[in-house]
């Protein structure tokens, strides 16, 4: 059983797979194929009225694998599922593949390099080079002589949290540690930090 979906740039044929769980779910593959999984009994209206309803979580799920470039393992990004990884339960769209394209690239690039300057000037902070790298352990990092790595990754977070991130390492600047002193530079700049830095923990590094 399959439904084809017609966006406004294009026609997606969706596999329609039955199983004994209890919920309806959408999964998007690295490859840009797109998988409904849903109850065994679950009618057919309320699977197309579900699909149509996240046509635009498809399209950009689409466009962020296709950013990312194809050459990944085979795991999903899902809507609506959460699934068991070790002792946690993960969202698997929010396991995040590395950046392989140039697009992606320089997309995350230019809005981080707008975002530093921006940042930087309300803080009252100089910068040296900016770098960035698909890391596996952090969203970003600020050396002592002020130089900012950044993960490609971001491409895929939230602005604002990709924001929280470049404040974060710029109060480095003003504080080479995680104390008392730090987390005050970073609430001064930007006052919601804490319910940002809790969204971002949501996410993880593939």
């Amino acid at each position: 059983m399959k439904y084809i979906l017609q966006t406004d740039n294009e026609t997606i044929e969706i596999p329609i797979i039955r199983s004994k769980r209890k919920t309806l779910g959408l999964e998007v593959k690295y490859d840009g194929t797109v998988n409904a999984r849903v109850p065994m009994r679950a009618p057919r209206e309320i699977i197309e009225r579900f699909i149509r309803e996240h046509e635009a979580w498809i399209t950009r799920k689409r466009q962020e694998w296709s950013l990312a470039g194809n050459n990944q393992d085979d795991v999903a990004g899902e809507f609506g599922e959460r699934k068991k990884r070790g002792a946690n339960a993960v969202d698997p769209s929010k396991i995040l593949p590395p950046v392989e394209t140039k697009e992606g690239k320089a997309k995350i690039r230019q809005y981080i390099e707008r975002q530093v300057e921006y940042y930087a000037k309300i803080m009252g902070v100089t910068y040296g080079r900016i770098s960035m790298r698909n890391q596996k352990t952090r969203w970003g990092s600020c050396s002592s002589n002020g130089n900012l790595n950044f993960n490609n990754r971001l491409l895929f977070v939230p602005e604002e949290l990709v924001d929280y991130v470049v404040v974060h390492e710029l109060a480095h600047r003003k504080e080479m540690n995680h104390s008392n002193a730090f987390w005050n530079v970073v609430e001064k700049y930007m006052p919601d930090y804490k319910e940002r830095r809790k969204k971002l923990r949501e996410y993880h590094i593939e």
